[in-house]
């Protein structure tokens, strides 16, 4: 008799997985993750060219699919192409601030008005096939954005797209 006063008490109904069972669950939920991550990496394209996602190009192609050319005494910062159904090319661009207007006067004459305040920031340009983009543009529209950085630099944000 004392044999079985010397076994651990369970209970009605347990038993003695409940130790057990907390231990074999770790590596069931570790995997889980593992593989719910899995998939969310793979399915997320957003910058993978070949999905679709931006990729960089050189900013005389990005500024010429919108009939524009670099100002010489511009420093490119970022421009890349985007293909979807549509074509989307950006180019970001610092340059005196002094030099902004000109060179949009000249590389689009027969454009609309610069626009300037808000929504636009310090000034703003769009320009489409039916009031002033070159003929040796591709693009359909283009919009040019422009910030102020300081009382020198202007940060230009250049687009040029298809519709």
């Amino acid at each position: 008799m004392a044999a079985a006063d010397d076994r651990p008490e369970t209970g009605r109904g347990r038993t003695r997985w409940g130790v057990a069972l907390p231990i074999l669950a770790l590596p069931v939920l570790v995997l889980g993750f593992l593989i719910i991550g899995l998939f969310t990496w793979a399915l997320s394209d957003e910058d993978d060219p070949r999905a679709g996602g931006p990729a960089k190009v050189p900013c005389a192609e990005a500024l010429g699919f919108g009939g524009a050319q670099r100002p010489a005494n511009a420093r490119p910062d970022r421009c890349t192409v985007q293909h979807g159904i549509d074509i989307a090319y950006t180019a970001v661009l610092r340059m005196p601030r002094e030099d902004v207007r000109g060179w949009l006067r000249e590389t689009y004459p027969h454009a609309p008005e610069i626009r300037t305040g808000d929504p636009c920031g310090a000034l703003c340009l769009d320009v489409t096939h039916e009031d002033g983009l070159p003929a040796s543009a591709e693009a359909h529209v283009v919009q040019v954005r422009v910030e102020y950085v300081n009382a020198e630099t202007a940060l230009v944000r250049f687009s040029a797209f298809t519709m």
